[in-house]
């Protein structure tokens, strides 16, 4: 169990652990939603097919969408 844990047991603990958690999650979020924006904007990406890109954004995690903005974008 986490009993030896500072943040076990604790509301305080917990509520401090969601205030630091939450803007990652939310960041983490809006970089989702702007790669799959920008994926849908685009008519070129890297290796011609869209939706693979999809499938790395969305199961990769906070790095699929990076790899895609940094990677998958093609100026056609």
């Amino acid at each position: 169990m986490l009993a030896g844990t500072a943040l076990a047991g604790s509301t305080a603990g917990g509520t401090l652990l969601v205030l630091l958690l939450a803007p990652l999650a939310l960041i983490d979020l809006a970089l989702v939603i702007y790669s799959l924006v920008d994926l849908a904007h685009r008519d070129h990406v890297t290796g011609g097919h869209k939706w693979p890109w999809v499938v790395v954004i969305l199961v990769v995690g906070t790095i699929g969408p990076i790899v895609y903005l940094v990677v998958g974008r093609r100026e056609g």
